[in-house]
């Protein structure tokens, strides 16, 4: 045996934890200032600001070997403790960087400016990922301190997240042995509800396009040419409104052949998630749900592909009024994927079928921005049975198997590369409006997960004996 597990594993890192909380918080809450948008290169230099503040945060807990990995992009934060080679080792993956904040006039504080309201903490970033992957650093900092850290631990927390990851599979590949684990342990995800805890067991993956559709060589005025030459705007509406029928069902060729249908008895067994309609459709202000014929919500929102429009622009939309025709229009689209779908076929089959619908008159032009392969986890791991059984002890309940319907495009890559399953242990609630205005993130849940990924840590070394 190479470590000597406790008879009362935790008792002090669980009460180091406790001596610090308004600590912890504090240090979040400047890490949430920080404007790390990845996606805008106005904010280039204070992403790599948030890389640096991430680094000198593991080195104060007493990572090793803390340095800035730099890519073609955006650096990616590595740092390790390796206590025993004996012992498992536990590889942490997260990113520090964050959505655009737009529309900023929607945020009801500034979403740099972090407040603290109704037991939430409000700023861009609180949940998505900054505030899930800063437990892990806290978590880690209480078992080193208490010499109850069990498995050894390396943290890879990159930048580029929110644009694809596009950097951070290259660096995985060239790395594989320094990245060397036995699990990978990942907080971006979100549980059912505060009393009622889950852990995801599968990811959707991600297509994510963008269409133009050019029309006359400028603008021109509606009076004078509407009615004798194509409104691209109108085109592009036309075009998008036909990429689903009538039971919201969507009409590329080939789109559905590789979808893995789950059997009656696997739907039944999703039908027992709790779920409540009415508290659902209250919180997002609707009088319904709406989606693909013969699935239930929360079946269409993680075991079924869709096909979403995330943008659309074109034409004057500034304040007042100008009749005007546009030259041009343009739309983000992103489809969420399902295993057994892959990322480049959809992405080709969408491009396909997008450029053959056009009508004369006018030019479209398809281009791919990134995607990602959808991914399932094994629930009879040891690692899933030290996550489930973590989260059973801090919770006082066990955790539901559930799936996400989210993307973590590098998930599947790192199985890919590294030959490691994830473990995908998050402590958000969907509600939490990441990539809205007015993202939020618990007091309970930020402190909840600094309390259980010791246990994690405790039952992989007890079990890996």
């Amino acid at each position: 045996m190479y470590i000597q597990f406790r008879r009362q594993p935790m008792k002090n890192t669980q009460d180091f934890i406790q001596a610090n909380h308004d600590r912890f918080l504090a240090e979040l809450l400047e890490f949430l200032s920080l404007p790390s948008i990845s996606a805008d290169p106005a904010y280039a230099d204070s992403v790599r600001q948030t890389a640096e503040w991430v680094a000198e945060s593991l080195r104060k807990v007493g990572a090793d070997h803390v340095r800035l990995e730099e890519t073609a992009g955006f650096p990616i934060v590595y740092g390790e403790k390796m206590i025993d080679p004996a012992a498992p080792t536990v590889l942490v993956y997260g990113h520090y960087d964050v959505q655009p904040a737009d529309p900023l006039h929607l945020w009801d504080n500034p979403p740099f400016e972090p407040i603290i309201k109704d037991g939430k903490i409000f700023a861009r970033g609180a949940c998505d990922d900054k505030g899930q992957v800063f437990m892990h650093i806290k978590a880690f900092e209480a078992m080193h301190a208490s010499g109850e850290l069990t498995c050894n631990v390396k943290f890879m927390i990159e930048g580029e997240e929110e644009v694809g990851s596009d950097n951070l599979g290259l660096f995985v590949s060239s790395n594989r042995a320094l990245l060397a684990a036995d699990v990978i342990l990942i907080s971006d995800t979100a549980i059912i509800a505060n009393d009622t805890p889950s852990i995801d067991v599968g990811l959707r993956g991600l297509s994510y396009m963008e269409v133009s559709v050019q029309g006359p060589n400028r603008d021109l005025h509606s009076g004078v040419y509407g009615g004798a030459v194509a409104n691209p705007i109108n085109i592009l509406c036309q075009m998008i409104a036909s990429l689903h029928d009538e039971f919201n069902r969507i009409t590329i060729p080939g789109f559905y052949d590789e979808v893995l249908d789950l059997s009656a008895a696997d739907r039944a067994a999703m039908g027992q998630t709790p779920f409540d309609l009415d508290a659902y459709q209250k919180d997002l202000g609707i009088q319904t749900v709406y989606g693909e014929k013969g699935y239930s919500s929360i079946e269409r929102a993680s075991i079924r592909p869709t096909l979403d429009v995330n943008g659309i622009w074109g034409g004057y939309t500034g304040e007042g009024a100008k009749t005007v025709l546009p030259s041009m229009a343009h739309a983000k689209i992103s489809m969420r994927l399902v295993p057994n779908q892959r990322s480049e076929e959809i992405t080709q089959l969408f491009t396909k079928h997008f450029l053959s619908i056009a009508p004369k008159g006018v030019k479209v032009t398809v281009k791919a921005h990134h995607g990602g392969e959808a991914y399932l986890m094994p629930t009879d791991s040891i690692a899933f049975q030290a996550a489930s059984d973590a989260l059973a002890t801090t919770f006082g309940k066990e955790p539901v198997p559930t799936r996400g319907g989210g993307s973590i495009p590098i998930v599947a890559l790192f199985e890919k590369e590294l030959g490691m399953k994830s473990i995908l242990m998050g402590f958000g609630l969907d509600t939490d409006a990441i990539h809205s205005p007015n993202e939020h993130y618990g007091l309970f849940n930020f402190y909840k997960g600094i309390e259980t990924i010791p246990h994690f840590f405790a039952n992989l070394a007890k079990l890996s004996n």
